[in-house]
Order: C-alpha cells, then structure tokens, then sequence
C-alpha cells in the first residue's frame, strides 16, 4: 500500500503534540493502513515499538472492550510500566461507550500521543465529547482519489502510466470508485462483490444494528433510491411516494431519519443550496452524493445517462478531498453545480460529461455567464480540446484529478 502523503502533511504537523489525532471516514476507506503508515514515521523517528500500542476494537481480542472501565483497564495494564512517552492507536474506537472519558483520563495521567480512528461521523457528538473540546484535530479520511490510484499502480504494481493505460485506468475508477482494497483484485466480478461487502457491512454494522431499525427491506430500498438519484434534487415527498407500498405509509420523519443515518456512516454527502443574489442559504433542494461512486455502478442497473452524475459525484468528492466548503449555486432561475470556497478564494464549477454539442455548451456557460464578479468560472468535461471561451475556463476532469489545484 502506498503512504497517502496529502494525509501527512497534516499529520506530521501534530505527531507528538497534545491534540489527539481523530481519523473519520466510511468504512473501508483507508483509516486503519493510515494508522499503521503513522506506526511506521513513529519508528522512522526513533521511537521503541515498546512504547507504540495499536488497538483495534474489531480484533477478538479486544470484542470485551465494551465501555470505559474495561478500556481504563485495558489501557493501565498495556502503559502502567512503560517508560516515556507512550504513542496509543486506537481503530474503530466508537465501539466502545463512553470511550471520551477514558482518553480524557490518559491526557490527565500520562505523557501520551493518542490516535483514533470511526466510521461514525456522530464520534464527536456525544455527552462526553465536550471533555475533548479543543483538544483533537479532526481529518477526514476518503477513499482513494483518481491521483492515488495512478500512484498505487505505478509504485505497487509496477505499472508504466501511459496515456491508454491512465484512459483505461479512469474507466475503472469511473464504474468501481477508489475504494482502497479494490486495487488489489483484478477481476470486475471481484471488485462488484467486494463493494457488495462493504455495502452489507455499512448497512447491518452502522446503520440497521446501530440504530435498531426494524424495517430493513424500507431501509435498503431508501439507500437504493438514494444511490439511484445521486446530484438529483433531494424531495422527501417523492421518496416517501415511492417508498409507499399497500400495508403502510413512509413518514417524512422515517426519510429524515433514514438520510441522517447514511451521512453518519459516511455513505453520503448533502450538499446545499445558495441563492448567489441573496447570499443565503436556501433550505430546499439540497443534493446527496455518494462518498464513493462506485456503489452506484455495483448495486444499480447502469445508465449511461447517469455518466453526468457521476462524473459531478467525482469532482465533488475530490473537492471535498482539498478541503473547500461547496454549494450548489442558484443564480435566478438557473443553477450552478459547485460554489467553492477555502482560504479566500472563491469559484464556480459546471460539470458536463461533454459539451462537444453546442446547445449543451450554451447551456452550461448560461449560468456562469449571469455572474457579475471576478472569480474563476469553470467548465469541467471529458472533452480534450480546450473550450474556454469569454472569461470562463475549461478543464478536463482528468487533468484536474491528476492535480493539486485548479
């Protein structure tokens, strides 16, 4: 596995300070071959292995770690001769009830170095979790980018990008997503399986025994809804119309709540909407993607007319990835794919599968072109000739994921 360098340099900046490094991400994403990629720089620095302690909450032996007092227990009887400095990793730490307490405890008790890992992005939510205020620095950990994934290939693999094989490589990334593990299966029946693995594991470990939910079948049909309309206006009345079935009525409260439970787990990102003239944000229409596309593909029937879609989900993910705040752009009547923000600056983004076609190029610049401001109006597509044309800038997708910046 390839060490994810834009991860460290975050990272590095807090190894062996008092901030507890909290990693969030869904399931399968990456987090616990981060933690062992930290285990690794620790060693790199000189640091004995007798005073690093990785624990994982999903291993047998530690299934009996079930709340703070037998993790106070555990901790004091790993640390309590240790000399120095101890560097204590803990994977999937929202198994444990209460564990706030307990690593509030060690900061009070002993010189430590503390690393976490969940996939639940209510980890920092609950009644204890004002003990770590100010004192943890959050990093949210994605599945692999289109970057990474040239990356993996190149240095573990063996693999020579050339310009057919990084096509070829995209088109993989573009049905099966960047979910890390996929990279080492080569068959696409493998590949749709294990995503189906990681499906079940999110919906029967995060969601359905997490919160008790008695209407499974209700709750996979929502999850396939959502995954079916992903970057499409969200409406709870449309859902709830087709969820309904003849024994009983879906209530707008059961939609909210089955919504909230997928961002928890991380499946899905919402993303709302801005009036650019008002400066406010509108309470409506918000949109959902998929943190990764590659559940679309898997497990629904594939539409060539969702390639737009995907493609926005991509751009947004990868967004997102480069830590910039998005909304979707309303401009009158009109709307605008991604309105982006970090440090100062500030851009617009329409995501088009083509626009080779004139009526779809017109229709994308439209909005873009109602802008009055000075900051960067963008059009992403798979087309490779440059259309930039009066002040807005054109950008292949790959080339923009193959990047840093814009």
């Amino acid at each position: 596995m390839i060490r994810r360098e834009s991860y460290f340099k975050i990272i590095n900046e807090f190894i062996d300070t008092s901030f507890i490094k909290i990693f969030t991400g869904i399931r399968r994403s990456g987090k616990t071959t981060l933690l062992f990629s930290v285990v690794d720089e620790l060693k790199n620095r000189g640091i004995s292995e007798d005073n690093i302690f990785y624990i994982s909450f999903e291993s047998l032996k530690y299934q009996n770690i079930t709340d703070s007092v037998s993790l106070n227990d555990l901790i004091l009887d790993l640390i309590g001769n240790v000399e120095g400095k101890v560097y204590l990793l803990f994977d999937e730490i929202q198994l444990v009830d209460g564990w706030e307490k307990s690593i509030n405890g060690l900061h009070a008790d002993f010189s430590c170095d503390i690393y976490i890992t969940g996939s639940n992005s209510m980890l920092l939510s609950g009644e204890y979790a004002t003990l770590l205020s100010g004192r943890y620095i959050q990093i949210n950990v994605y599945p692999f980018s289109f970057k990474e994934v040239l990356e993996y290939k190149e240095k573990v693999d063996n693999i020579e990008i050339t310009d057919n094989i990084e096509r070829q490589l995209f088109d993989e990334y573009l049905e099966f997503g960047g979910m890390p593990g996929l990279l080492e299966l080569s068959s696409s029946i493998a590949k749709h399986e294990a995503l189906n693995d990681i499906y079940a594991s999110i919906v029967y470990n995060d969601i359905l025994g997490r919160y008790s939910i008695r209407k499974a079948d209700l709750f996979k049909r929502f999850s396939n809804y959502i995954m079916n309309t992903m970057g499409e206006t969200f409406s709870s009345k449309s859902i709830t119309s087709y969820l309904k079935n003849e024994v009983e009525e879906t209530s707008r409260n059961t939609i909210l709540n089955f919504t909230n439970y997928l961002e928890n787990a991380f499946f899905i990102s919402k993303i709302r909407r801005e009036d650019l003239i008002g400066k406010k944000i509108l309470k409506t229409q918000q949109k959902y993607y998929l943190m990764d596309h590659g559940f679309h593909h898997t497990l629904i029937e594939s539409n060539w007319l969702k390639q737009t879609h995907v493609l926005e989900n991509i751009v947004y993910i990868e967004l997102l990835r480069r830590g910039y705040e998005i909304k979707i752009g309303k401009i009158y009547d009109k709307e605008i794919d991604f309105f982006c923000r970090k440090d100062g600056f500030e851009c617009y983004i329409q995501v088009s599968y083509t626009v080779a076609d004139q009526d779809t190029l017109e229709r994308e610049m439209i909005p873009l072109l109602r802008l009055r401001n000075h900051y960067d109006k963008y059009i992403f597509s798979m087309d490779e000739h440059d259309m930039s044309r009066d002040g807005i800038k054109h950008r292949n997708i790959l080339e923009f994921l193959k990047g840093d910046e814009f």
